[in-house]
């Protein structure tokens, strides 16, 4: 059975260390405060960070991204009262670390991100990886090669799907084209979530769904509307496809999220935010990217600390819908042994 919606085999069970008997403020911060542990057996989901900003345009510093969102992630506490699940006493979580990237070097370190997470996807672990800038969105989606094209859901101020930046392919603006053009996104079932701001061109929006088959829905109009129909909307572009979360904390307006590498007026904020999110139970979620987060702009800790709440709400998803499967389980086989 799939390890994403199966039974977990013998070993034991990544829990977080509990903050009602150490206080938070010691050890190494971990994501969550999960153990440190670097292997696939007995996991069901692992926090990877991915330390990478040199495929920015403007504002550098996601490389230190990942250890903001774990030192704010250790008030994080173990059930999500508004999803009625405590994801960490159903999911086998660890920290595994940081991807060892070469700064300065796209290509080289697109190699080596795609092979460290690619072992993790055909394990059936769910990665949660913590950016770094959305380049690094590609080589997260290579490595989901073995699922097959899968279906993104991309919340994002901007569609990320120019051709080149400066005449080159790869950049933190170019990963979607990119993606698409490999194959590795299932483009009638993905959608972009939150555009806003200017743009160079009045074709940059609509070339998602003339050119690229991509849908998409503006900030304003998700404003315009409740919050709910945009729920829908992107539960039925889905449907019940292998599906992966890239997560742009810039879709947040930067009111809530400062920090972070282009910011641009007018966006959700950080509760409009973790309801969508909450909204997307039942999905098939195989992985998650979670980018550009840069603490030099982030001086009350603000966009960290949302970032790690959002990524717990995506721990969360995973924990419901493993619930889900093993209830459904236990009914189809109440009913054979009746």
């Amino acid at each position: 059975m799939d390890r994403h919606d199966g039974e977990r085999g013998p070993g034991p069970r990544y829990v977080p260390e509990d903050s009602l008997k150490s206080p938070r403020f010691t050890g190494i911060p971990t994501f969550a405060r999960l153990p440190n542990v670097r292997t696939t057996e007995d996991v069901d989901l692992a926090v990877v960070g991915v330390p990478f900003d040199t495929g920015v345009s403007f504002r550098p510093g996601g490389r230190f991204g990942p250890n903001a969102i774990r030192s704010a992630s250790v008030l994080i506490r173990g059930v999500n009262p508004v999803l009625e699940v405590e994801p960490f006493q159903v999911l086998s979580c660890v920290d595994y670390g940081d991807v060892a990237i070469i700064p300065g070097y796209i290509e080289r370190s697109y190699e080596v991100i795609e092979r460290e997470v690619a072992p993790l996807v055909e394990k059936g672990v769910v990665p949660l990886l913590l950016g770094g800038d959305h380049s690094v969105t590609l080589p997260h989606l290579r490595a989901t090669r073995s699922i097959g094209p899968v279906a993104v859901i991309d919340f994002d101020a901007h569609t990320d799907a120019w051709n080149l930046f400066y005449g080159e392919k790869y950049n933190h603006g170019t990963w979607m084209r990119r993606a698409i053009e490999e194959k590795l996104v299932d483009v009638e079932h993905s959608i972009e979530v939150g555009l806003r701001g200017s743009v160079y061109a009045p074709e940059d929006w609509t070339i998602l769904d003339k050119e690229l088959h991509l849908a998409y829905t503006p900030t304003h109009e998700i404003l315009r509307r409740d919050l709910g129909a945009t729920v829908e909307m992107i539960r039925e572009r889905v449907g019940e496809r292998p599906t992966f979360i890239s997560f742009d904390i810039d879709v947040v307006d930067p009111g809530f999220a400062p920090g972070t590498g282009t910011p641009e007026a007018g966006g959700l904020t950080s509760f409009q935010a973790l309801e969508i999110l909450r909204g997307l139970q039942g999905i098939n979620f195989v992985g998650f990217d979670l980018v550009e987060v840069i603490p030099a702009y982030d001086p009350a800790g603000q966009t960290a600390t949302l970032a790690a709440n959002l990524a717990f709400e995506m721990i969360s998803l995973v924990a419901l819908r493993r619930l889900a499967a093993q209830r459904a389980e236990t009914a189809v086989s109440g009913a054979i042994r009746s």
